[in-house]
């Protein structure tokens, strides 16, 4: 298993390395540090400006992302057979999306400080860029790391249960785990006096629907390493999962990669429960 892991001196970096071990046993491993200088990325702009002391400060900024990666590196088990050192003069979040492309990245871990969503879409975050760019799975990681025991896997369709299913069994967690999958049933926003038979019928194809896509998804995750448990629950997905999420250790959601206005005008479930739910939350593409 091939892991990007992001990493600089906040603690949550530090928490998304040692989270990355109590969930997988990656083999590679590439811990990569981008170096934001902004305008004075390059020199000319500096010598223009007659920045004083630029040299010393660029190779100050690079030294610490050298002690960073180091100290990130120190936490790597010892059985990992490939470690990556990525130090370079970039943007952070563009840094990590180019590594785990030219490397053929199976996942790509990175720590959220807590910054609130509206903060996150005014003044953006490396791990809201990644989420938000990345065509690969991405763990991301609040507070804390934790040993996992209790999974909420949500899914939204079969195409959905299909990913979920290939993931876990192509990429099994370091322990047994329980897991719970959930489909969340939106309401349709109508009141019981005027729903006519029609309705009543088809909101019933939707319930059986609901009820046999989590049974189907779980008989295929039952194994030595997952006990597996189902629900379904009626209301806003978001609302559903973060209420959910409460007694978890981790949330799993799938992506739909939406761009542009389609993902303004739609939203994204994955992105919505990255900001409203606390515990690591790994969404897969």
């Amino acid at each position: 298993m091939r892991v990007i892991i992001g990493v600089d001196w906040s603690d949550q970096t530090f928490a998304a390395v040692a989270q990355t071990f109590h969930l997988y046993h990656p083999t590679d491993v590439t811990l990569v540090h981008g170096i934001e200088l902004g305008m004075l990325e390059h020199p000319f702009v500096a010598q223009a400006g007659n920045v004083q002391g630029y040299d010393d400060f660029r190779r100050a900024m690079v030294d610490s992302g050298r002690q960073v990666v180091e100290r990130a590196a120190a936490m790597v088990p010892a059985e990992v057979t490939s470690i990556r050192k990525v130090n370079e003069v970039s943007n952070p979040a563009q840094l990590i999306l180019d590594s785990a492309n030219n490397l053929s990245a199976d996942l790509v871990v990175i720590g959220a400080r807590g910054r609130n969503r509206l903060s996150e879409v005014v003044l953006g975050s490396v791990s809201h860029r990644v989420l938000l760019h990345s065509s690969r799975p991405t763990l991301i990681v609040r507070g804390a790391a934790r040993k996992i025991q209790r999974v909420l896997v949500a899914i939204e369709d079969r195409d959905d249960a299909d990913r979920v299913v290939r993931w876990l069994t192509q990429h099994p967690f370091v322990d047994p785990v329980e897991l719970c999958v959930i489909h969340a049933v939106v309401p349709i926003g109508v009141n019981e006096p005027y729903v006519g038979p029609e309705i009543s019928a088809w909101l019933d194809d939707v319930q059986r629907y609901a009820e046999e896509l989590v049974k189907s998804t779980a008989g295929k995750l039952v194994s030595a390493h997952h006990t597996v448990t189902t629900k379904v629950v009626q209301g806003n997905p978001v609302a559903v999962i973060e209420q959910e999420a409460k007694d978890m250790d981790l949330v799993v959601v799938t992506s739909h990669g939406r761009k542009g206005i389609s993902r303004f005008l739609l939203g994204s479930v994955s992105h919505a429960v990255v900001h409203h739910v606390t515990c690591p939350v790994l969404v897969l593409r």
